[in-house]
């Protein structure tokens, strides 16, 4: 059955999943590029992500939960923030993601937004389909995309937010990284995570960070 998850949600210890004041040189906001460091060093992430093959990256903890956030995915929901720094109508289609020709995903990707724009084919398998109705019609669209296997929300923290706050994620993959950025966006704030069932199936520490898996009854 298709389960709809958050999987390796880096937070920092005052509970914010990105710094303020993000931007085109800041997409992750000031400071935020200290919650991913843990995943940087794996080989799943420069496989994936800096698409460098062979023996590059480690093999550990961190990488265990980085290769374990892809798989069995058919299918991911992106907030608009998560696609690009570009705010309002789209003056055109010339911005195609951080990530390149070849995105990370490999699979149908749905970007919430309030202004439509065609579906955008990429190399790898990936394309990018923009919904304009709302998060139920995205997670609708997602889960037919994806098959029967999970659909994955990346994020931002208001996207993540939104699907909680709806009751619509079963299993969370929180890493709580050893930064602090006192301001931001908070990702849990106002949620009461035991009253939508959620209880903690795994906690471990590597040495860059805390993982922590939340599942729902």
């Amino acid at each position: 059955m298709s389960r709809v998850k958050v999987s390796a949600f880096a937070v920092s210890i005052d509970g914010y999943g990105a710094g303020p004041e993000q931007s085109l040189l800041a997409p992750l906001g000031m400071g935020g590029h200290q919650l991913h460091e843990w995943m940087f060093h794996t080989r799943t992430f420069q496989e994936r992500v800096v698409q460098q093959g062979g023996a590059a990256g480690d093999q550990d903890l961190d990488d265990d939960f980085a290769r374990r956030s892809f798989d069995n995915i058919g299918a991911w929901i992106l907030g608009r923030n998560m696609f690009g720094p570009v705010r309002g109508p789209w003056p055109d289609e010339s911005w195609k993601g951080w990530w390149g020709d070849e995105p990370p995903y490999h699979v149908p990707v749905f970007v919430l937004t309030h202004h439509e724009r065609p579906d955008l084919v990429m190399v790898g398998g990936t394309t990018f389909h923009f919904v304009t109705g709302g998060i139920e019609e995205a997670l609708q669209r997602a889960k037919a995309g994806a098959q029967g296997r999970d659909v994955r929300i990346g994020g931002g923290v208001a996207t993540v937010r939104q699907y909680l706050q709806a009751g619509l994620i079963d299993v969370m993959h929180l890493v709580m990284s050893p930064a602090l950025l006192g301001r931001g966006e908070a990702l849990l704030t106002g949620i009461d995570l035991v009253a939508q069932g959620f209880k903690v199936s795994e906690h471990v520490r590597s040495a860059h960070a805390q993982h922590v898996v939340l599942r729902r009854d």
